[in-house]
């Protein structure tokens, strides 16, 4: 009861007329950020950051995750009318969506896109409503000890459970560990690899530091592939929406085992992509109609759609409860929250009571806008793309350097902005990946000053993360991850 209440109150903060207005306003663009190949909801909510540093924090926080869900909205639009995927979780979409669009049925494969989508959101932030308080509650009892602890499951999870090589993970961490060293020791006050220049005392901005990785990175290697994009035109009327909505329930045994994959992996660093593909591969299996799969069979829209907005929206559970992002989305917000002075953990859900269930409110309203907005604006947001990419890419690239530039008002970070975008176009090319090089610039001077921290209160002893069963499993967890790989290696040899 609770939780009711203050859910209540969440929406009494969330339904004032300035923030429904940032609710549609942040769907339509989060929309257009999807349906652009190329950008995506961390790049989006990078480039945008900027613009709500004026804002009280609930109000930039609606906004900021209504761009997200618009985002994932938007990149089912793409996957289904041109084949191209707006977003990495929407490839699997496009496995049986284009096939049905090609086939006429583009109205019904959309609307049986945004309704999964909207279904698997809701089930996460349901999910979020409930155990996001009990998390924190437990989160109390953490030390600096179990707070690194947590730190270094988060990364030796990446590195276990990524579905890439896992030195590439690990190259990519430590590089962003690299990058969060540099500055002032918060510690002792000592100076760290600035080469002199007082203008890196502060460190690596990680706002622009994101700007460049996804912006520009992006931009860069969309204009070497040179888009050009052909596709189905498409309509949803009413008669479309209702006799989808009319097949839909026969398929809720899909729809639900979706969501389930989809918190598991969005609560584990596991992230939209891969719980959409094992949704596909396990709606496949599981399907009675599983040789209907790649032909334009509405059940292979249902599975990747719902699972990748309920791993998208879970991941913020563990970035609101205790300080650690899911997703590389969830890493850009919990940037934005502590820029705005917000430290996002169990303590937040004592401190900042309002902010905190303002937001869960604004995720239910969100979702909802959201799903209005592109049910009704889909030819629109459709047309965005016969517009030439030598046209939209320099106006991205001018939003970004903005962006960039707003946040010291520096033109040092412009340069920053465009080496990390050098720096993000190489990653894509070598195929490393760079949400653990995000993580590790977030929350690596953090995991440090816990790890610091504890060696004081030990005096260097490192058996203080094994000094009770809850920091000595949570490490050991850990370490499980962090050797994962090798154990999967040895078991196939």
């Amino acid at each position: 009861m609770e939780e009711i209440n203050a859910l209540f109150h969440g929406f009494s903060v969330a339904m004032t007329p300035f923030n429904l207005m940032l609710m549609f306003v942040g769907v339509t663009l989060g929309v257009v950020i999807g349906v652009l190949p190329g950008l995506g909801g961390a790049n989006g909510i990078a480039i945008l950051l900027p613009l709500t540093f004026t804002m009280p924090p609930t109000s930039a926080i609606i906004m900021l995750s209504c761009i997200y869900w618009g985002a994932l909205f938007g990149g089912a639009i793409t996957s289904i009318l041109f084949n191209i995927p707006g977003e990495p979780w929407s490839v699997a979409t496009t496995f049986d969506g284009y096939p049905m669009a090609q086939q006429g049925r583009a109205g019904e494969a959309l609307t049986t896109a945004f309704t999964s989508s909207f279904v698997g959101a809701f089930v996460a932030v349901v999910m979020i409503t409930f155990l996001a308080p009990l998390v924190a509650k437990f989160a109390l009892k953490f030390g600096p000890p179990e707070f690194f602890s947590v730190y270094f499951l988060t990364f030796c999870s990446f590195i276990g459970m990524g579905k890439g090589s896992p030195w590439k993970t690990l190259t990519a961490m430590m590089l962003g560990f690299s990058l969060a060293a540099v500055g002032m020791d918060t510690v002792t006050g000592q100076l760290r690899l600035t080469f002199g220049l007082s203008e890196l005392m502060r460190g690596f901005d990680f706002l622009v530091a994101v700007i460049g990785l996804f912006g520009i990175g992006e931009i860069l290697l969309s204009m070497e592939e040179g888009l050009s994009f052909s596709g189905r035109s498409a309509r949803i009327n009413l008669k479309v929406v209702i006799e989808t909505w009319k097949k839909l329930p026969q398929y809720w045994m899909t729809s639900l085992r979706s969501c389930l994959i989809g918190c598991w992996m969005g609560i584990t660093p596991g992230g939209a992509t891969p719980a959409s593909f094992m949704s596909y591969g396990v709606a496949k299996r599981m399907s009675a109609n599983g040789a209907q799969f790649g032909k334009g069979h509405i059940e292979g829209v249902i599975a990747p759609e719902t699972a990748a907005h309920a791993a998208g929206t879970s991941a913020l559970l563990p970035m609101l409860s205790l300080g650690i992002p899911g997703s590389p989305t969830a890493a850009v917000l919990l940037g934005g929250l502590l820029i705005w002075g917000l430290q996002p953990g169990p303590l937040l859900f004592v401190e900042k009571k309002e902010f905190v269930w303002g937001l869960i409110a604004s995720m239910y309203l969100g979702n909802i806008a959201g799903l209005i907005i592109v049910l009704t604006c889909v030819p629109l947001f459709a047309a965005i793309l016969r517009i030439p990419f030598s046209i939209i890419a320099p106006l991205i690239i001018v939003i970004c350097a903005i962006g960039a530039f707003s946040v010291h008002n520096a033109m040092l970070d412009i340069w920053f902005m465009l080496l990390f975008g050098v720096i993000g176009y190489v990653f894509k090319k070598l195929d490393y990946p760079m949400a653990p090089m995000v993580l590790a610039l977030v929350l690596g001077d953090r995991a440090e000053d816990s790890f610091r921290q504890s060696m004081l209160i030990s005096q260097g002893n490192l058996n203080v993360f094994f000094a009770n069963g809850l920091v000595g499993s949570i490490m050991a967890l850990g370490l499980v991850m962090l050797f994962w790989p090798l154990v999967n290696k040895l078991r196939e040899k």
